[in-house]
């Protein structure tokens, strides 16, 4: 810093020297600054493995190698991580693509394909938010959901969508709209399906407090100059109410284009959660005692 005069008086100024500052984005991410949908454990480390740039956002997405390391249980640490991943075979697949990357973001509906091991897995979000790797079979891997987040015209005056993977799509059906979704073909690379953004379809949360929860659509509240509101009606007949932005068209009607995770298919409250544990705990202990007579 320095002094300079100012109507008789002294005045401290600093200097920012901009050529010290680092380029670009930042590299690193702290694991206390990490989702926490990851789950990962506070007191194994200072660093968490930051994604890289791809078709999903930092926070929405779950990097290859916690998928790896930490939900697959396939290596215990980033050196076996890395020998996996970086293989010639091409070990894993997303989206029927090879990906070496071990830091390459994976997010909602992306297929994850292992040959060697024969397994196929669609991820997905359980009833609390979190991203669960839901098995799948070989006939199911073949194909996903893309919601079509814009639609527009390009150069020449060719039409196309823009998917939320990141996907452009050139001239694509003119009943395409924005939030409806595409059944994509991953073999063939092209549009099986479309699934609209209706009443009666069946809808998932995949963003705000009710991500997660699904169920069939009861209405759309339509508000100028501000966001859309959708009433999604669960299976137990429970209701809420969110953006419309927040919600991916997985099925017409009442039925689900993909496999869904097991369990009920709505969401518990605090106390129905706190009356099923202890009722497991309960059967727990009775047969713990037949098994010591």
């Amino acid at each position: 810093w320095y002094q300079r005069r100012v109507h008789g008086d002294y005045q401290q100024v600093y200097k920012v020297d901009f050529t010290q500052m680092p380029r670009g984005p930042r590299k690193h991410l702290k694991r206390i600054y990490a989702p926490s949908h990851w789950m990962l454990d506070k007191l194994s480390g200072i660093w968490a493995p930051k994604p890289s740039s791809g078709p999903h956002k930092l926070r929405e997405c779950l990097p290859l190698m916690i998928l790896v390391r930490n939900r697959l249980k396939y290596a215990l640490n980033y050196r076996e991580v890395m020998l996996i991943v970086k293989d010639k075979a091409g070990n894993i697949k997303i989206d029927n693509k090879v990906r070496r990357d071990p830091h390459y973001p994976v997010g909602f509906n992306d297929v994850v394909t292992i040959e060697k091991t024969g397994d196929f897995f669609r991820l997905l979000y359980d009833m609390k938010g979190r991203f669960v790797l839901h098995k799948i079979v070989a006939n199911e891997a073949k194909y996903k959901l893309c919601k079509v987040v814009r639609r527009g015209t390009g150069a020449n005056s060719i039409p196309y969508i823009l998917t939320h993977d990141g996907r452009t799509i050139r001239f694509p059906h003119p009943d395409i709209k924005a939030n409806d979704t595409i059944k994509f073909n991953l073999e063939e690379n092209k549009i099986d399906e479309c699934l609209k953004f209706e009443t009666g379809n069946m809808v998932m949360a995949t963003g705000g407090n009710n991500i997660g929860r699904y169920g069939a659509v009861l209405k759309t509240e339509h508000h100028p100059a501000s966001f859309d509101i959708v009433h999604v009606k669960e299976a137990n007949g429970n209701t809420f109410a969110t953006r419309s932005q927040n919600l991916f068209v997985i099925g017409k009607g009442h039925q689900p284009s993909i496999t869904l995770p097991k369990g009920k298919p709505y969401k518990l409250s605090i106390l129905e959660e706190k009356t099923e544990r202890l009722q497991k705990k309960s059967q727990k202990v009775v047969t713990v005692s037949y098994t010591h007579l």
